[in-house]
């Protein structure tokens, strides 16, 4: 058999705990930020744990993980 490849957007986008959570940044945080006022910029810093239906969804993306 071939080796599964990993989705390259999910590579970009999301993180593993080392408990195994998907985590992701906020949306709408890449480029054209002066749109957005300085509070959303704040509210929307960092990681958060994706939910338990959309997790399963990007872990069949990443065959073996993510580094």
């Amino acid at each position: 058999m071939p080796k599964l490849k990993t989705k390259s957007g999910v590579k970009k986008r999301f993180k593993l705990s080392a408990t195994g959570k998907v985590m992701a940044g906020a949306v709408g945080k890449r480029h054209r930020l002066s749109s957005h006022n300085g509070k959303y910029i704040r509210q929307n810093r960092g990681t958060s744990e994706l939910a338990k239906p959309d997790a399963d969804r990007v872990k069949l993306w990443i065959p073996y993980g993510l580094k």
